[in-house]
This record gives C-alpha cells, sequence and structure tokens, in this order.
C-alpha cells in the first residue's frame, strides 16, 4: 500500500473566522493581533496585498491601517478554538485518519482510499463541504509524503489557478513544482538553513531533493 497524505490548511484562519459572524467583511483587509495587541498576527488577504507582515508591532502599521481603514481585531481564542474543531470534525468524516497538526491544519492519510473520482476532485470536494458546513475557506495539498503534501498546498494558496487544490500523486508534476518553489518554502527548512544551502548554491526545492 502506498502512502499518500492530504494536507488540509485554512486560509488566513484568525481573519476568516472574524468574517464568519460579520459578512460585511469580506473583500475588506483585516489584521488580528496578539493576546496583548502588540504584533500582528493574522492577515486576511488584502491586509497581505497592503504591505502588512506576520508579527510586525500594531503601532508600526497604525498609518496603513488608518489610511486603508483596515479593521482591527483582538485574537479571540475561544471562538478559533471552536471553529477549528468544527473543521477537524468535518474532515474526520472524509478520511480514514486524522492528525491535527494545529489549530488550523491537519493531516489526512489517504493511504488504501479507494476513490471512484480522481484525488483533485476529491480535494475539491473537501473545500466545498468545509466552506458549505462552516463557512471557511481551505487549500488542499495532496502527494506521497507529508513534506511534498506542505509544499502542495503552499502551491494551492500561492497559485489561484490551481483553485485551491495541487495533487502531487504524479511525478512529472512534483519535479515541475519542485523547479519552481524557494528553498525556503520546505517544511523544516528555517531562515539560517536556507541562507547556508543558498551560500551553497542550493535556491530551488528539487537542487535540495
Amino acid at each position: 500500500m502506498k502512502p499518500l497524505f492530504a494536507l488540509v490548511d485554512c486560509n488566513n484562519f484568525y481573519a476568516s473566522c472574524e468574517r464568519l459572524f460579520d459578512p460585511s467583511l469580506k473583500n475588506k483587509p483585516i489584521i488580528v493581533l496578539s493576546n496583548n495587541d502588540g504584533c500582528v498576527v493574522a492577515r486576511s488577504q488584502e491586509a497581505k496585498a497592503l504591505g502588512i507582515k506576520m508579527a510586525v508591532p500594531a503601532f508600526q502599521v497604525a498609518d496603513l491601517v488608518k489610511k486603508h481603514n483596515i479593521k482591527v481585531y483582538s485574537s479571540n481564542y475561544a471562538l478559533y478554538g471552536d471553529i477549528s474543531s468544527r473543521v477537524m470534525a468535518t474532515l474526520e468524516t472524509m478520511a480514514p485518519e486524522l492528525e491535527v497538526y494545529s489549530i488550523d491544519e491537519a493531516f489526512l492519510n489517504l493511504s488504501g482510499l479507494q476513490l471512484k473520482s480522481s484525488f483533485e476532485i476529491y480535494g475539491r470536494q473537501i473545500r466545498q463541504r468545509i466552506q458549505k458546513h462552516i463557512g471557511v475557506p481551505v487549500c488542499v495539498g495532496i502527494a506521497p509524503t507529508k513534506t511534498l503534501a506542505k509544499l502542495a498546498n503552499y502551491a494551492a494558496k500561492k497559485y489561484p489557478a490551481t483553485g485551491g487544490v495541487v495533487d502531487l500523486t504524479d511525478p512529472e508534476r512534483q519535479k515541475r513544482l519542485l523547479e519552481l518553489t524557494p528553498i525556503d518554502e520546505v517544511w523544516g527548512v528555517g531562515r539560517k538553513s536556507a541562507e547556508k544551502l543558498k551560500r551553497l548554491g542550493i535556491e530551488k526545492v528539487l537542487q535540495l531533493a
């Protein structure tokens, strides 16, 4: 039995949770701050596009917030935990085995799963069910290893043409993505490791592989 995994990751999770309870926030920039309102811990796609960086101190983006009327929220971990539980409960119904990796992402073990359709269609069914039952957008990466599933999910988020689902079961598609992807995006390769690899001339994931 060949191993196969899907990584399901909620998009901009804290910001998406806030939108669930205020539909008027749709398409508007949102940031969520840490417990003491000190730093940015989540950003909607619109806020990212305005140049808001992760973990930046709130006071450093005060001018941007005012200029673009960015909606600012304090972290509500009770809310986020409740929405996360609903997402994970839904995912449990769609795969033989679930491994919760963080509050907004989980691995599904698909090894041996027999489908009537393709795994890409299966990934779209996951997205549709989570959207319908909970209202949170997710992306899905499918691959033979967890590390590749992480990269597939990265591609699903980065490239809109994928429709939020990338299936890397095809070795040729794996190779094409690894040729394009910066070494920094490999699961477990931190900033210092990436800098060391780049000094060795290793810029893309395929070179590391």
